[in-house]
């Protein structure tokens, strides 16, 4: 990943893991509580595609099972990121533009959805049945409505930032910066560049052809 990925990407989970932890789980709601987290990944995910919303879900998921109050085993929720970043990001728009709110909803829908389902999956497999004792068909409603009542104030905020971060003309100019020190580093820190240092090298050349004449006229003279 480019460093304007990694720069926005992590800005943007930290952002997302404090407001959800700070506001969004103390409301209390009932069922599942709004995941901003999926949301950001998701954002992210539609425009850098399945590696980068891999990868992005990846780190945005461990450090979630990092940051207290984790209660579950650090690596879960990394994996269903892991997942849903990268199922999000194969349906990323060709073209990096969204033309109607129809495909990211179903995105929103189905990632809640998807999320829900893997992480209680996930959980059976280590021995936690808390999903079970909270009633798994209400905590999948409410998600998917959480998670899409929230998502038209998170999504495309997330696919501009990044979109405008992809076509940052810093980058061309840092590129055309680097393009100008390698083009130094060609010419061995003479300061000359290639072009004229071959034009140098034809006049020395040209140069000797004449001082070989002369002296071969002199020769013939004497």
């Amino acid at each position: 990943m480019r460093v304007n990925r990694i720069l926005l990407s992590s800005s943007l989970i930290v952002v997302a893991l404090v407001i959800q932890v700070s506001v969004l789980a103390r409301l209390h709601l009932p069922g599942a509580v709004p995941d901003l987290l999926l949301l950001t990944v998701l954002g992210l995910a539609l425009v850098y595609g399945h590696v980068g919303g891999a990868l992005v879900g990846f780190a945005a998921g461990l450090l979630a099972d990092l940051a207290p109050p984790a209660d579950h085993a650090a690596g879960r929720y990394a994996l269903v990121l892991c997942v849903i970043g990268y199922l999000a990001g194969l349906v990323k728009p060709e073209t990096g533009q969204v033309k109607s709110a129809t495909g990211p909803m179903a995105v929103v829908v189905a990632a809640a959805i998807g999320s829900t389902l893997l992480y209680a999956g996930v959980g059976a497999l280590v021995g936690d049945t808390a999903a079970r004792h909270v009633g798994l068909g209400g905590l999948l409603f409410t998600a998917a409505l959480y998670d899409l009542l929230l998502a038209p104030f998170v999504v495309p905020g997330v696919m501009a930032l990044a979109r405008r971060a992809e076509n940052d003309p810093l980058a061309e100019t840092g590129s055309a910066k680097s393009g100008d020190i390698s083009t130094g580093w060609l010419s061995g820190g003479t300061g000359l560049r290639i072009g004229g240092r071959s034009n140098g090298l034809r006049v020395k050349a040209a140069r000797a052809r004449v001082a070989r004449a002369g002296r071969i006229k002199g020769v013939k003279r004497l």
